[in-house]
């Protein structure tokens, strides 16, 4: 018998897929294949991983085996051996003002470092990565990213509202009942009775929150198709979209079109610039710096201000407004953002896709109506913006020299000079807050809750929609070195950098300093000078949370917030 050629499948040597497939040594590989009902077929075509992220932990990824179910199906029927594999999820809502908070960032970095190992591992072609919850969606394509394998990203869709006493509600007015019910404007039962209705089913959180956000500037990176992230969960729609991500999988495994062919730094600017426009979460901020770090692509997190001036806010969608998820997509979806946008000279048209198209030619082809053309209130055009700006801002100043993110949901005109109360993490800030303390003119500062110090960066949204519920969300300040959820509305500044547990200003802080927030000169600054701090600062060695396990690995791996706080090495900043 001559050689391999019975073993010989025809397979493109190109293909990573050829070193477990091809030649007479490969029979074990190929028995393991056959064990799972792969045939012939399945071991000549590309092998197109679906990574998977299924629980039952979390409404927002319960329904994915569903979702994958379809994207396997468009896999086969284009030529590609599917391959099925799973990966971790942390439901943010659930961990929310808990200790368990601090999984949520570590998560998006398990979730990374999980599909990388396996589409790695096992030698694949291809890869569709969905995503669920909020650290789903930057995990899934930063692994992407990593393996540069023909990959599309795949949403599983959100939720749609509940109702309650008439009108729509969602998880954000049950976070901000609790509130509302401590400072004695709602009863207890009516908080029982939204609770029950908030949320009807399966999807990720239906508001411009951070897996909304994250779906969207997955399609104005080029990462998944236009029109791909707004059909609800349960919609017949999502599961074909499903099977069209397959067939565009096998599609660019074809055409060997891989991440850094589309990924580029117009691509970015085109995703802070939708970001900006609808007034999506803060947490993309450090998504969309983690992920330009991995893939070299040369983005500074003061070009959030530049690309914020120039594009203004047009959709005015959960939590600063009323309208969710589900009422962009009734109306065209992103794709009507993006053309408006695109209209208005404030995206970059000849950006790459993963279809292979422009973005100037995908908007063509997909052809959603004008903004002109709706009539949807919470929709502008840019001629008629909600506000002249962007929703973003980043602040900085001796307080926080690397930067500092809010999200304007309202008077973008905000502006305090005052004495600072300092909380040294979480509990003890949310406790203060639900006694009742709050008081118009306030400023909070919670510390220790950054990448390293937590360890993990914790959200919070439990405090933040405390104060709105006791309807401070405009007239008392907020801000930490942790983050918050993207359901976060008001005065709350985040990922402030350097954060305390490396020495940063804000551990230097104490109760009675005058801090200085001025959101128009984008300024967050204490009344301490550089020796002062630094005296301060002198004796700082903190010791770490947890000195054992994945939390003590990881936060020893993080970067600064102002970096993305990737834990990859190569991605970090000197």
């Amino acid at each position: 018998m001559s050689s391999d050629e019975p073993f010989d499948y025809g397979k493109d040597e190109s293909l990573q897929s050829h070193e477990v497939t091809q030649g007479a040594e490969k029979a074990p590989h190929r028995a393991m294949f056959r064990a799972m009902g792969f045939d012939d077929d399945d071991l000549s075509s590309p092998m197109i991983g679906v990574a998977n992220p299924a629980a039952d932990i979390t409404p927002c990824n319960v329904h994915l085996d569903e979702v994958a179910e379809s994207a396997l199906e468009g896999v086969d029927e284009a030529g590609g051996m599917p391959i099925e594999f799973g990966t971790i999820t942390i439901s943010d809502a659930i961990s929310m003002g808990t200790e368990g908070m601090k999984a949520s960032l570590i998560s998006r970095e398990v979730i990374a470092d999980s599909v990388e190992l396996v589409a790695f591992g096992e030698r694949m072609d291809g890869l569709v990565t969905i995503g669920g919850c909020d650290k789903n969606m930057p995990g899934m394509m930063m692994a992407a990213i990593r393996t540069d394998l023909p990959s599309v990203f795949l949403y599983g869709g959100s939720i749609m509202p509940g109702e309650h006493d008439g009108r729509e509600v969602t998880i954000q007015n049950v976070f901000e009942g609790v509130g509302a019910v401590a400072d004695g404007e709602m009863a207890p039962e009516e908080l029982d009775e939204m609770e029950r209705h908030a949320c009807p089913g399966a999807g990720s959180c239906g508001g411009m929150f951070t897996a909304n956000t994250m779906s969207s500037i997955s399609e104005a990176l080029g990462f998944a198709p236009l029109g791909s992230a707004s059909p609800p969960a349960e919609a017949d729609d999502r599961y074909e979209i499903a099977r069209e991500s397959g067939e565009l999988a096998v599609d660019a495994v074809e055409r060997g079109f891989r991440p850094s062919d589309f990924l580029s730094r117009e691509s970015f600017e085109n995703a802070i610039a939708l970001q900006v426009a609808v007034g999506g979460s803060t947490n993309a901020v450090l998504h969309l710096l983690a992920m330009a770090a991995e893939a070299g692509v040369d983005l500074e997190i003061e070009e959030f201000n530049d690309i914020s001036a120039r594009t203004p806010k047009i959709a005015d969608l959960q939590p600063g407004g009323e309208k969710v998820m589900n009422d962009l997509h009734e109306i065209g979806g992103v794709p009507v953002v993006l053309r408006e946008l695109l209209e208005a000279d404030l995206l970059h048209g000849d950006a790459l896709t993963v279809t292979g198209e422009t973005m100037a030619e995908a908007i063509e082809r997909v052809d959603p109506p004008r903004v002109s053309d709706i009539d949807a209130e919470f929709l502008h055009s840019v001629d008629e913006p909600i506000h002249e700006r962007g929703a973003i801002r980043i602040l900085t100043g001796n307080l926080a020299p690397e930067g500092a993110v809010i999200k304007i949901t309202g008077d973008d005109h905000l502006r305090h000079e005052g004495p600072v109360r300092i909380f040294e993490d979480e509990e003890s800030a949310m406790a203060y807050v639900q006694d009742g303390n709050v008081e118009t003119g306030d400023v909070i500062g919670i510390r220790n809750e950054g990448p390293r110090g937590g360890p993990g960066m914790r959200e919070m949204l439990g405090v933040t929609s405390a104060v709105a519920g006791q309807g401070h969300a405009e007239d008392v300040a907020l801000f930490t070195d942790g983050r918050f959820s993207g359901a976060t509305r008001g005065f709350s500044i985040g990922h402030v950098a350097p954060e305390a547990y490396v020495g940063g200003p804000i551990a230097a802080l104490e109760d009675g300093d005058t801090v200085t927030i001025d959101i128009d000169e984008l300024e967050l600054s204490v009344d301490l000078t550089d020796d002062e701090i630094e005296e301060r600062l002198a004796d700082h060695d903190p010791e770490p949370t947890y000195d054992a396990g994945v939390l003590a690995k990881y936060g020893q791996a993080f970067d600064s917030a102002s970096n993305g706080a990737v834990t990859n090495p190569a991605a970090k900043q000197d």
